[in-house]
């Protein structure tokens, strides 16, 4: 079972990855970055992207209907060079963080991405 390290570092592998935290989208801040960040600064980066996961997680249109989880798996944004997944972490607490992975879109692969993203959430430890 990886840890927060670990973890980045696996996402960091995925071909087109450009950057990759760990955040906690109640505070916004970053548990862990690896690789760059979009405008060269991994805490606003941080910052802004728990804007949008809290965003997406406390709004009722999104939640799944009462089974327990995270109300939301993962958002994508996508500009003309590159995706944004923000991937929520099912945790034994309160379920606020995610990994958000920020990849390049020319050499990216954006489903790849989701699927790995998604099995490196449900294998992560936190503690």
């Amino acid at each position: 079972m990886p840890g927060i390290d670990e973890c980045l570092l696996e996402a960091m592998r995925l071909p087109g990855a450009r950057g990759a935290a760990l955040v906690d989208w109640t505070s916004g801040l970053a548990l862990g970055t690896v690789g760059e960040a979009p405008g060269g600064d991994h805490e606003t980066t941080a910052a802004e992207a728990a804007e949008l996961a809290r965003m997406a997680a406390e709004h009722g249109a999104f939640a799944a209907q009462g089974d327990g989880h995270p109300p939301v798996e993962d958002v994508i944004v996508s500009n003309r060079d590159s995706y944004h997944l923000l991937r929520f972490v099912d945790t034994s607490f309160d379920s606020s963080v995610f990994l958000h992975l920020w990849l390049g879109r020319e050499d990216g692969n954006l489903a790849l991405a989701r699927i790995r993203l998604g099995e490196m959430a449900d294998r992560l430890v936190l503690g």
